[in-house]
């Protein structure tokens, strides 16, 4: 059993452990289950929860006391599933009794889905056609169908409290009927709805989810991955809540009790109030998504996917178990009682940089690291297992750090000293230097007190890792600061000034409170005015060493090319080459016949006139010494087996006796 959490909603993966064959003894079971541990902690809530292939749709009986899953639409007619109606794929309806097939018809046009209406008795049939298809169950006979405007239905739903069918069309309306009347009452364009400013839509939304609630409330879900709220006395929806995916809404659920809606795509499950349109937690499975099924009265949902595994998911938030499976309720309350460790507790993150150091890079796109975000995931016992055989005195060196740590915190309760921290020790003054002048602005106008980074913890780390020390020398910082060539002197002798009163114990005396002089201030605005001369002095800067450095690299360059290099000359090659170059030149002298007659040394050499009036040549290899002298073994083994070979000539098949079997 996995758990996730989002937005601290817990959620509880119960069909993601490993599943056991059916031929395995009971001995080798408990074999598997004391090795491993996925194994021994997984809960097979229902046996054999599996489909051949794919599922497509998945639904639960009225009574709540049977999963049906199939790979076509269905429809139970009965609290249980004594009557069946299911839809394929090949325009065929069967009808199933409690015993099995009972009756099979057909549609005239390729059905999508479809609702039933309960005090006519009348299945109501949409698909790949503008009408509306009506079946009477009690007269047992086709009526007239419905016209749309559409020129093609996806899908369809009727209001359980006052009777009204609605129909989701493919150019993206919903278009609501009266079954008393057989008339159009409404038609809701969700396509111009379902368009806002910050959606991109490449094609036109159609309706591919459509779900009442109630008798006002209705959602609609597109093509285009939006899911629409609507009033029914409104034609304007309530609230357009988009999956961010692009991907078709594939269902849509009512969850009361919260005032929550449960839309899912391929991808995800999204669960969130109908009222704000804020989510209220996510569930991403591993396998594409078909069909949700929120299980009445509970907090169990049960997923069709991609894959023969069919997904259950238990959220306590949503409502309790199920009766049948009420041990889930005490099985959830005792993991929040002991956590258990996560996933993660067992792998270790870490970047590029720290697989330079461990000297791991070859390891990088194999099953070892497992690539997220800005670096990998390794297993913590193979990287404790590196990092002892790259540092064996790395205990030692923890343990210093950890003695020296203890006896500063020891000293800090005494009488401290301006102290600056041991990493960007200017970027530290600087902090404090502002800090000192907005306390003194304080006083003449009210300044709104931000946090200082100084006494952040989060920024705690800036000042005491190494690798976080800022390098005044590179280019993005001269470029970014220009002036602080001017600015840090005045800096650095301030630190030098720190430093002997840190190492002579002596106190910094402080400056006295006021205005900054006369002086200070023209200054600071003369390094405003010159900003623009500083960064055109830098770039210059910057260029004449970047030339410098392209001469160094020439000149060194130059310096390996002009190294004499000898070599060894093999006895009897020296004019080899001069022969080759001399031959080879003579060749290309001759005609293409002579040429070919030459090459023809090695092989055989044929030509042919053709029925067009060309030539075609054929040239073949000589066989060497040792192709011969298999050849030649080669048909002596076949001699040999053809002169001790028996003949079967005087078998012969005796007729069979009896009737044949047809």
């Amino acid at each position: 059993m996995q758990v996730s959490s989002l937005n601290e909603v817990k959620i509880y993966s119960l069909s993601c452990g490993k599943s056991l064959p059916e031929w395995l003894s009971d001995r080798k079971k408990r074999a598997l289950q004391k090795k491993d541990v996925d194994i021994r902690r997984r809960i097979e809530l229902i046996q054999d929860f599996e489909m051949p292939t794919v599922c497509t749709t998945i639904k639960v009986s009225k009574d709540g006391q049977y999963i049906l899953a199939t790979v076509v639409t269905f429809e139970t007619l009965s609290d249980d599933y004594s009557k069946i109606v299911f839809l394929h794929n090949d325009r065929y309806i069967e009808f199933h009794s409690q015993s099995g097939f009972y009756y099979k018809t057909r549609i005239p046009k390729f059905g999508r889905d479809f609702s039933y209406h309960y005090p006519s008795c009348d299945l109501y049939f949409v698909g790949a056609s503008s009408e509306v298809y009506r079946l009477n169950l009690e007269q047992g006979r086709y009526l007239n169908p419905l016209q749309t405007d559409a020129a093609e239905n996806n899908v369809c739903d009727i209001n359980s409290v006052h009777g009204l069918f609605a129909t989701g069309t493919i150019e993206g309306r919903v278009e609501c009927w009266d079954p008393r009347t057989r008339g159009r009452v409404g038609v809701l364009d969700c396509a111009l709805s379902s368009v806002t400013a910050d959606s991109e839509i490449n094609s036109l939304p159609t309706i591919s989810a459509l779900k009442f609630n109630g008798a006002l409330t209705m959602a609609v879900g597109t093509s285009t991955g939006q899911v629409l709220l609507y009033d029914l006395r409104s034609d304007k929806p309530l609230l357009v809540k988009d999956h961010q995916y692009g991907l078709p809404i594939k269902s849509v659920h009512f969850q009361d009790s919260l005032d929550l809606i449960l839309s899912a795509d391929s991808r995800i499950i999204k669960m969130w109030n109908k009222n704000s349109g804020k989510i209220f937690t996510s569930l991403e499975p591993e396998h594409d998504l078909n069909d949700v099924c929120l299980y009445p009265n509970s907090g169990m949902l049960l997923t069709a996917n991609e894959a023969p595994k069919m997904g259950i998911y238990y959220v306590p938030v949503l409502g309790p178990a199920p009766r049948w499976c009420s041990f889930l309720d005490n099985l959830t309350e005792e993991l929040e009682e002991n956590p258990e460790s996560t996933v993660y507790d067992d792998y270790k993150f870490v970047t590029k940089k720290d697989l330079e150091n461990l000297g791991l890079t070859h390891l990088i796109g194999s099953p070892f690291l497992r690539a997220y975000m800005h670096g990998f995931f390794m297993d913590i016992r193979l990287y404790h297992k590196v990092k002892l055989m790259v540092n064996p005195f790395a205990y030692e060196e923890y343990r210093k750090d950890k003695i020296r740590q203890k006896i500063e915190e020891t000293r800090a309760q005494r009488v401290q000293l301006k102290k600056l921290p041991k990493v960007n020790k200017e970027l530290a003054l600087k902090l404090i230097e502002e800090e000192e002048e907005k306390q003194k602005s304080t006083w003449k106008k009210k300044v709104k007190s931000l946090p200082n980074i100084l006494t952040d913890d989060r920024f705690k780390v800036m000042f005491e890792n190494p690798d976080f020390q800022v390098d005044e020398e590179s280019e993005e910082f001269r470029l970014l600061n220009p002036l602080v060539s001017k600015i840090s002197e005045k800096r650095k002798k301030k630190l030098r000034l720190l430093e002997q009163q840190e190492l002579h114990g002596k106190e910094e005396e402080e400056e006295p409170e006021g205005k900054p002089s006369d002086a200070e201030s023209s200054e600071s605005s003369d390094d405003e005015k010159d900003w623009v001369t500083e960064v055109r002095k830098q770039r210059r800067l910057l260029q004449q060493e970047e030339k410098v450095k392209r001469q160094e690299q020439l000149r060194e360059d130059q310096q390996t090319v002009l190294k004499p290099q000898f070599y060894e000359i093999k006895a009897g090659e020296e004019f080899r080459s001069f022969k080759d170059s001399a031959t080879k030149q003579k060749l290309m002298n001759k005609t293409l016949e002579d040429r070919l007659k030459l090459e023809a040394k090695n092989g055989t050499l044929s030509v042919s006139d053709t029925t067009v009036g060309s030539k075609q040549l054929t040239f073949t290899l000589k066989k060497s010494e040792q192709q011969k002298k298999q050849q030649e073994a080669e048909k002596l083994h076949r001699q040999e087996r053809k002169a001790v070979r028996r003949s079967a000539g005087h078998l012969r098949s005796r007729p069979r006796r009896g009737r044949p079997f047809h």
